[in-house]
């Protein structure tokens, strides 16, 4: 795999002239800025910018009051490749909060093992419906200890208007929910992302991750998807490697949340 090749391509299609993905998702193009404005419970935050150090400062200004004016927090993804150099400055003066860096990784579909299969006493169900969301739900929540609120919105959403740009599934063990991950499509794009892979605390290191990423990686190959993204955090990037993705970038999310408007 040409890495140069394809980080230029994942800029190209994936952050600079990505279509619309979801119920009532606008991507919008204005002051050398990439952006996806959606509803509350959806992502919100810059794709891609093209700016310099005369521009930046104003461009992350427009940007705040944009969202502001509409009443979301967003996040503003900054790779290492981004210029200027000291964009992640900027956006720490402006207000923005780090969350911890991703490593963005890489897999040829063509070249990876398909074969993993799950543990014995685990079965992956496709998630289809209300209550597959829930079971994500759940184990999104056992696994990250973050509210799943939102994702599960979400992910009803597309499952309920826009099917055919997302796949998810859920490990059972028997009757409990241990792992959940899912894929998301974009059409026209030599890409698929991996996102959500997560496992509960007492069932990690069994294989169930492995196993996931293989099953989404044959629903890609299935619908001829070149290339599996992923944005790893440092846990996951090991297992990734040792399967056959390699390291393109960092990106790290800067996010902003809107000042509460005072009391009436």
């Amino acid at each position: 795999m040409d890495h140069s090749a394809v980080l230029a391509a994942y800029d190209t299609q994936i952050r600079q002239n990505l279509d619309p993905d979801g119920p009532g998702v606008l991507i919008e193009r204005v002051g050398g800025v990439v952006r996806r404005v959606a509803a509350a419970h959806d992502w919100n935050g810059v794709l891609w910018s093209h700016l310099d150090e005369d521009t930046a400062d104003e461009s992350i200004a427009a940007q705040v009051r944009h969202f502001t004016s509409l009443g979301l927090s967003f996040e503003w993804k900054a790779y290492t490749h981004d210029l200027p150099a000291d964009l992640p400055d900027r956006l720490l003066a402006a207000g923005f909060v780090p969350e911890p860096a991703e490593t963005v990784m890489v897999a040829d579909v063509e070249e990876l093992r398909l074969d993993a299969a799950p543990p014995e006493g685990i079965r992956l169900l496709p998630v289809t419906d209300a209550d597959g969301v829930r079971l994500m739900t759940e184990v999104h929540e056992q696994a990250f200890g973050t509210d799943g609120t939102d994702l599960g919105r979400q992910l009803l959403d597309q499952l309920t208007h826009a099917p055919e740009t997302v796949a998810a599934v859920v490990a059972m063990a028997g009757a409990v929910p241990v792992s959940s991950a899912r894929i998301e499509f974009r059409p026209g794009t030599d890409f698929a992302g991996l996102w959500g892979g997560g496992t509960v605390t007492e069932w990690r290191g069994r294989g169930i991750y492995r196993s996931l990423i293989a099953h989404r990686a044959r629903i890609a190959a299935a619908r001829g998807v070149r290339h599996l993204q992923v944005d790893a955090s440092s846990e996951s990037r090991p297992i990734l490697r040792r399967l056959g993705f390699a390291e393109l970038s960092t990106t790290t999310p800067y996010v902003y949340e809107p000042p509460l408007a005072p009391a009436a």
